[in-house]
């Protein structure tokens, strides 16, 4: 019987002691008081020396929660920040009140005179003449020519065969050197080397085109 009794007790000990617990927080009158202490705590080691202010949410679904009080922290007022106008890297040359303090007519005119004082004017130059030279001008035949690439003008025998006029511009490292060879052996009408085997009147795969499109 003793035994049952200390049990009861001890049950009934504990409860209280939950509840307790529960509603009134840890050391505190109360689980908001407990929550307001720590938030300044907090505030205080930040350095910051606030009193956060807290707002009860009330309960969702008209539930009550006395054991878990939903607290929300309310945001505190951000510091004004106010801009430096001490900026010697910065240029004010559009601000129009600290141009107008400093400059005046006078002095504009005054800048505008020292500026005509240092003022160089170059004297224009002749172009230096082209140097005398035997080549072709394939510049300028490409502007005197209208045909396209590949369209026979000038007949060949093209006795050679293809071959014969793949390995002749092999000869040269670019289709330019080939055309100024090509002009100054004869071409366009005679073929001597076998450079133009189509007939267009262009050597080794030469394009006419890209100095047409330069000149329109």
């Amino acid at each position: 019987m003793r035994i049952a009794i200390g049990i009861a007790l001890a049950v009934g000990l504990a409860g209280c002691v939950q509840e307790t617990y529960y509603q009134n927080g840890v050391g505190f009158g109360s689980y908001e008081e407990y929550i307001q202490a720590r938030e300044n705590r907090e505030a205080s080691l930040a350095g910051n020396n606030i009193s956060v202010e807290q707002t009860v949410l009330p309960p969702v679904g008209g539930e009550t929660a006395p054991a878990e009080v939903q607290v929300a922290q309310a945001e505190t007022a951000a510091p004004v920040i106010t801009p430096s106008t001490d900026n010697p890297g910065i240029s004010d040359e559009q601000d129009f009140e600290a141009v107008s303090s400093r400059e005046t007519i006078e002095s504009d005119r005054e800048r505008l005179a020292a500026q005509r004082e240092t003022y160089v004017q170059v004297e224009a130059t002749a172009l230096p003449s082209r140097s005398s030279s035997n080549r072709p001008n394939i510049v300028k035949y490409a502007l005197d020519t209208n045909n396209n690439v590949g369209q026979k003008i000038y007949t060949r025998a093209n006795l050679r065969g293809a071959s014969a006029s793949e390995r002749a511009c092999s000869r040269f490292n670019s289709a330019d050197l080939a055309q100024e060879e090509f002009l100054a052996s004869g071409g366009p009408k005679r073929d001597r080397k076998n450079l133009d085997p189509d007939g267009d009147g262009f050597a080794c795969d030469w394009d006419p085109r890209p100095f047409r499109l330069a000149v329109q």
